[in-house]
């Protein structure tokens, strides 16, 4: 497997996040040909179309971030039914750029309740022309199981879970990878 570098993004801004918990647990769980980049979304503005020319830090480092990967790892809660805020702003950020069509997408949900955030999640992937890799999506219990990164990464089940949907991951990648060399 040739070396492949991942953007992984969490919708959550709280310190005690389990989405960041989980991107940071996968920085570990990753083999060494697997590079994990968590990339920051709390310093981006609100989403303004009238602000796409204006140079923004925490933008550009985004946007860069994302040309320089082979793939997007996206972990975001559910709040009222919708995906965060912040992940969502982050998307419209993203969403006129040209990095992001054709990017494979794996999604992690953390909380087997947040089902509408997942749905809504694909479907702006979707619309965003990424490609959701269905078969590397894992979800995993953290929702109150108290589970910090070393617990994530100690605890048998979920980390199998994560390996398990990098490797899908990975393995969808080269595919693409190969398919765009020989065409």
């Amino acid at each position: 497997m040739e070396s492949i570098k991942l953007l992984a993004l969490s919708g959550s801004l709280r310190k005690a996040s389990y989405n960041t918990a989980v991107i940071e647990a996968l920085q570990i769980l990753a083999p060494a040909n697997i590079k994990v980049v968590i990339g920051s979304i709390g310093d981006l503005p609100l989403f303004n179309p009238d602000r796409e020319e204006e140079y923004i830090p925490a933008l550009a480092e985004l946007t860069q971030s994302l040309k320089l990967s082979d793939g997007l790892i996206l972990a975001s809660p559910e709040y009222a039914h919708g995906i965060s805020g912040p992940m969502k702003n982050a998307l419209d950020w993203l969403v006129s750029g040209v990095d992001f069509p054709d990017k494979p997408v794996m999604l992690i949900n953390t909380s087997s309740r947040a089902s509408h955030a997942l749905e809504a999640l694909r479907e702006v992937v979707k619309t965003m022309s990424g490609i959701v890799v269905e078969k590397a999506y894992v979800s995993i219990p953290l929702l109150s199981s108290g589970l910090d990164v070393g617990g994530i990464v100690d605890n048998r089940e979920i980390s199998g879970a994560l390996k398990a949907g990098l490797n899908q991951f990975c393995r969808e990648i080269e595919v693409q990878k190969l398919n765009n060399r020989v065409n």
